[in-house]
């Protein structure tokens, strides 16, 4: 059993704190805990605010996302959870224990407890394969058979049995992400920190990487805490999201919630480029008012995963009425949830546009009126 999940070797890191109990005894369950959590930089130009206030809880076994633009404060972030960022306020807690006062053997324990996967990868390019996995086994003093059996079973968990002896230069962008996903595990860590694993990818190889991930997670019961830029890796492997902005929460949530209806300026500006867009054929012909009789009234319906059924495009067009045509749009599942948005045109309708709105908010209620098509 590993120490996160052990209370005796934790104690032994760190005893539990009577207080510690009474004030979260709602968290238990949370692996890992900021309760206001702050971090500022000394700058030339005077003091840096990375991170400020954050409260957040991290369930066991989940995929967790942190995401936000450039400087929001991700990397600050999760670099606390293991302590290569120490807070300037605030409490971390792992399984209950606050990690604030650890010495530095309790921080190599603790470290070797947490994993860490990197965008560049950071493997020895004077090593090969399996020498870039044994290593952080041999610094901390395991037996050889012990580490040939780890090394083997990890080179062949991520899908290298065959690249053992290659070097990093002989290997794809890929496969070095894989070997740095390998020699993250070599502990047996409980939680795994990803910093920004992919954004030196191309999308193929993303795509393989965050499947290997999803794989790991479900077969090791592992927490994974990843971090991006790219909404597209959120939707993909998350159970949980928070975004951050200039070193604070701004918004978080179910995927599906946030995806579905975002509330804040920047979750709405970072999910745009997934979002379908109009037609730029469609956008040119679009008109303010209605210029002939003949003109159909375009909306915008969003499907946000408030409803876990399938939407019923029939009873659209039962409250419509007249002839309703979809021009653009499409319906994804994040989560077991429909989330999308369709575009359509209404003409020979027997109701005026302010009756239609109403009436297709019968059937969502995040409905926008772009204008008018002859």
């Amino acid at each position: 059993m590993s120490a996160l999940h052990n209370p005796q070797r934790l104690d032994a890191l760190a005893p539990r704190s009577a207080e510690q109990s009474v004030l979260h005894p709602e968290l238990n369950n949370a692996q890992v805990r900021f309760i206001g959590v702050s971090k500022t930089y000394e700058g030339a130009q005077g003091p840096i605010v990375a991170l400020e206030g954050i409260d957040l809880a991290i369930q066991r076994g989940e995929i967790f996302g942190i995401i936000g633009r450039s400087g929001a404060g991700k990397s600050s972030l999760i670099r606390t959870i293991n302590r290569l960022e120490q807070p300037s306020s605030g409490r971390i807690l792992i399984d209950q224990i606050d990690i604030g006062g650890f010495d530095e053997d309790q921080l190599v324990a603790l470290r070797r407890r947490i994993g860490m996967i990197f965008q560049h990868f950071n493997l020895m390019s004077a090593k090969t394969v399996w020498q870039n996995v044994e290593l952080a086994l041999k610094v901390a003093g395991v037996p050889q058979a012990q580490r040939h059996r780890k090394v083997s079973e990890l080179l062949e968990l991520v899908g290298l049995a065959d690249k053992h002896r290659a070097y990093p230069a002989q290997l794809s962008g890929g496969q070095k992400q894989r070997v740095g996903i390998a020699r993250a595990l070599v502990h047996d860590p409980d939680i795994l920190l990803c910093d920004e694993a992919t954004s030196a990818l191309d999308p193929e190889t993303t795509e393989s990487i965050l499947s290997l991930l999803q794989a790991i997670n479900q077969r090791l019961g592992l927490t994974i805490i990843l971090i991006t830029h790219e909404m597209a890796v959120i939707r993909d492997i998350c159970d949980r999201v928070v975004v951050l902005e200039r070193g604070r929460i701004v918004e978080q949530g179910p995927v599906w919630q946030v995806f579905g209806a975002p509330t804040h300026d920047v979750s709405k500006t970072l999910l745009t480029p997934l979002q379908t867009s109009v037609p730029a054929e469609l956008r040119v012909r679009l008109q303010p008012i209605p210029v002939s009789p003949r003109a159909s009234l375009v909306l915008a319906l969003r499907v946000t995963g408030s409803d876990e059924q399938a939407p019923d495009l029939s009873a659209l067009f039962n409250v419509l009425g007249g002839r309703v045509s979809l021009l653009q749009g499409g319906i994804e599942r994040i989560q077991g949830r429909p989330l999308g948005q369709l575009v359509v045109s209404v003409s020979d309708s027997p109701h005026d546009t302010d009756t239609l709105v109403k009436r297709a908010r019968q059937w969502t209620p995040h409905v926008e009126v772009l204008g008018y098509v002859v």
